[in-house]
């Protein structure tokens, strides 16, 4: 067992429970959960009686496929709290998107919720290897944005102490990990790569720090992110997951002793994968969207929810529940370069496995004419010369066209030379083609 696995007498019941147990919690709580909202939603009262179903006809779990799905432009449309299943005035704490694309998602919480939260996220932590007494360094940011209270939350109730950095000021963040000590870092994987560099411009090996766990989520990444992280830092990495629109970080998350991807929460989660074309459930194993029933949640549930996340459900491991693969990129981030499919983290695999080139890297992608462009904009390692620059860039420029498909141009450029990220996710595709 790994070193900083938890023992079986520390986890919940329904963690080591049959798939049985599992299933018939389920199936009463998300009975429950389609009565809520058919009461109380106006929304869900009209989808499902638009759709021809009733909360009395899910009888088994395979029948909740009778029933519609909610998607971020239903949120909107319900903008602010159209979407809440309890008055306002019970609602204990509100998070929204960021809005960038349109109103933001609101997300409403009862007290209840609040609490469920934190037990969840103190779950995650734990089964990261996090343990009572320990210090966690949580640079996620604080705000609407659900990442930072979310960890903050969790931690606090694992009986953790809690350094609520934020995001940015990394030099005041390397001077704080240096002189607190904590064992846990909470952030984003890309912000990570910040904070490493960070570490070596200041002359610090980043493996000398009292850092031994990374909880790292709010973007996609590949497993060659998490080697290059785990051996620059020499800390076990282990992949977060959650959205606002469910509730947060905390939904799914690793254990540090398999590291197989995501466990999910199905105690309170119901997860399924959908053929993201026609809607069609598709059996575990296969690849496809990410779509969420929340099973205890007051304040705002969601039925069927469409995460976009393109993923597949894996058999369990360390845990009693199901498992999620790698995020391999969302449906409506995938880039169409010349009719091939194109996801950003296929492309980071290819750059973190050439030796001679750094984590961080931008997809600019243009219009000249019909055709679109790719560049792909990546950074050489500081003990690399300028003069070796092209012939890097021409060999992976090769590599994308083989193992990919895609023509594109590489641009290999200094160190530093593209904009951190210093809160939030990292920007890693610059679309300038023409809209309309």
């Amino acid at each position: 067992m790994h070193r900083f696995a938890p023992k079986p007498a520390e986890l919940d019941p329904i963690e080591l429970a049959s798939r049985d147990e599992i299933a018939a919690l389920q199936l009463q709580r998300l009975r429950a959960t389609l009565e809520r909202v058919y009461a109380n939603v106006p929304h869900y009262r009209a989808s499902f009686d638009a759709a021809g179903v009733h909360p009395a006809e899910l009888r088994t779990l395979a029948d909740l496929a009778k029933f519609p799905f909610t998607a971020k432009a239903d949120l909107r449309a319900n903008y602010p709290f159209g979407m809440f299943a309890v008055p306002r005035e019970q609602i204990a704490r509100v998070h929204a998107s960021s809005g960038t694309t349109g109103k933001p998602t609101v997300v409403g919480y009862t007290q209840g919720d609040i609490e469920h939260w934190a037990d969840l996220v103190a779950r995650s932590i734990r089964a990261s290897g996090g343990r009572r007494g320990d210090m966690v360094h949580v640079a996620y940011g604080y705000g609407l944005f659900t990442g930072g209270l979310g960890a903050h939350y969790g931690a606090e109730k694992l009986g953790c102490t809690v350094v609520p950095m934020s995001g940015g000021q990394t030099e005041k963040q390397i001077q704080l990990i240096c002189d607190f000590k904590p064992r846990i870092i909470m952030v984003t994987p890309s912000y990570m790569q910040v904070l490493i560099e960070g570490f070596e411009k200041a002359g610090i090996d980043p493996r000398s720090t009292s850092l031994q766990i990374g909880i790292f989520g709010a973007e996609p990444w590949t497993e060659a992110m998490r080697a290059e992280i785990e051996a620059r830092a020499g800390i076990d990495a282990v992949d977060i997951y959650g959205l606002s629109e469910v509730m947060g970080p905390g939904v799914a998350n690793e254990c540090i002793e398999s590291k197989d991807g995501p466990v999910i929460w199905e105690d309170h989660f119901y997860p399924e994968i959908i053929d993201p074309d026609t809607g069609a459930v598709l059996a575990d194993g296969e690849e496809g969207e990410l779509v969420f029933t929340t099973l205890s949640k007051e304040g705002m549930p969601v039925v069927r929810y469409r995460t976009r996340d393109l993923t597949r459900l894996l058999p369990p491991t360390s845990r009693s529940f199901r498992r999620i693969g790698k995020i391999v990129g969302r449906s409506d981030d995938m880039l169409i370069i010349r009719g091939v499919n194109l996801f950003p983290t296929q492309v980071e695999e290819l750059i973190l496995k050439e030796g001679r080139l750094g984590g961080q890297y931008q997809l600019v992608v243009t219009r000249e004419g019909p055709l679109d462009e790719l560049e792909v904009r990546c950074e050489r390692l500081a003990s690399v010369a300028e003069s070796e620059a092209a012939a890097v860039g021409a060999a992976l420029a090769e590599r994308i066209k083989t193992l990919i498909g895609v023509n594109c141009r590489v641009s290999v450029l200094a160190p530093d030379a593209i904009e951190r990220t210093l809160v939030g996710k990292a920007r890693r595709v610059i679309d300038q083609r023409p809209r309309g």
